[in-house]
C-alpha cells in the first residue's frame, strides 16, 4: 500500500499536475495541505474520474487540507480535538479519515511566522492540542499516521544551512520540543530514503534558485504509530514534482508499506 503527503500550494493551481501525478506514483491515499479553495470549490469530479474518492475542508484562502483515497473513506473528522483558533476561526488544518486499513490523519501545521508574531503561539497551542489528538489515534485498535506540512525542521540536518536562519522560525527549541511531545503521543518519524542528495528534503522556497542548489528544508513528515510503522519498507521524496514550470514548493513524500 502507498501513502504520500503533499503541501500542493494551491488545489487549483495545481490540479494539472496532481491527476498526472496520480496516475504515475498510484498511490492509495493521498494527504494534500494548503488547498486555498473552500469545500464547495474542490474538484471532487475531476478526482473522482482519476479514481479517488474526497474528503476536503477548507475556507478558500491559504489553508485547507484533504484527504485522497482509493481504498474507501470512512469516519471522516475535521480538526482537532480543542484545537485553537486564529482570531475567532478555528482554520482547516486538520483532517482525519480511516482510508481501508489505515486512519490517516492531513495535517497543515501553522507556520509561526516570527518568533515575535501572535502566530507563532498559536503553532505551539496547535502542536499541543495535536499531541493530545494523535495520542488517542496513535493507541487505536488501526496502523495511524500523522501526516503533513509540519514548518517544523525536526533536526539541524533538516535545514540546508542552519547558521542561515539565525532566530527563526522551523528551527526554534520550542517547535522542536513540541514536535518531540507530538512523537512521545506515540508516533515515530517515518524518515525518508534520499534519492539523489544526502539530505531528503520536502520545501524548496521559488527564490534564489533554492531548489537547483538544493537549498531546502524537510518540513513535510510522516509520523506513524507502531503497527504502521513496522509495515514501512521504503519511503521517498518525489523530487521530480518539484521540477519544472508551475511546480508547488514543496515535493510529496511517499511511504510504501505492506501489512
Amino acid at each position: 500500500m502507498r501513502v504520500a503527503t503533499w503541501n500542493i500550494n494551491s488545489l487549483k493551481a495545481r490540479l494539472e499536475r496532481l491527476i498526472a501525478w496520480l496516475e504515475t506514483a498510484e498511490p492509495d491515499v493521498v494527504c494534500l495541505q494548503e488547498l486555498k479553495c473552500a469545500d464547495a470549490d474542490v474538484p471532487i469530479d475531476a478526482i473522482s474520474a482519476a479514481g479517488y474518492e474526497t474528503a476536503a475542508w477548507g475556507l478558500g484562502r491559504w489553508n485547507g487540507v484533504a484527504i485522497l483515497s482509493r481504498v474507501g473513506i470512512a469516519d471522516v473528522r475535521r480538526g482537532l480535538a480543542d484545537q485553537p483558533a486564529f482570531g475567532d476561526e478555528v482554520e482547516p488544518r486538520a483532517i482525519t479519515a480511516t482510508c481501508g486499513p489505515v486512519r490517516v490523519q492531513s495535517l497543515y501545521v501553522p507556520n509561526g511566522r516570527d518568533v515575535a508574531d501572535p502566530h507563532f503561539p498559536y503553532k505551539l497551542a496547535f502542536l499541543k492540542a495535536l499531541a493530545d489528538d494523535v495520542a488517542v489515534n496513535a493507541a487505536g485498535s488501526l496502523p495511524f499516521a500523522a501526516l503533513g506540512d509540519y514548518n517544523i525542521c525536526p533536526t539541524d540536518a533538516d535545514v540546508w544551512d542552519v547558521d542561515a536562519w539565525p532566530g527563526t522560525t522551523h528551527i526554534t527549541k520550542d517547535e522542536r520540543d513540541a514536535l518531540a511531545a507530538v512523537q512521545a503521543a506515540g508516533l515515530a518519524d517515518v524518515y525518508p530514503r534520499p534519492l539523489k542528495y544526502d539530505q531528503p528534503f520536502t520545501f524548496w522556497d521559488y527564490r534564489n534558485l533554492d531548489f537547483p542548489k538544493n537549498r531546502g528544508l524537510r518540513i513535510d513528515l510522516a509520523l506513524a504509530n507502531p503497527a504502521f510503522t513496522a509495515a514501512v519498507k521504503d519511503a521517498y521524496v518525489d523530487r521530480n514534482e518539484r521540477k519544472g514550470k508551475g511546480a508547488s514548493d514543496h515535493a510529496p513524500l511517499v511511504v510504501d508499506f505492506d501489512l
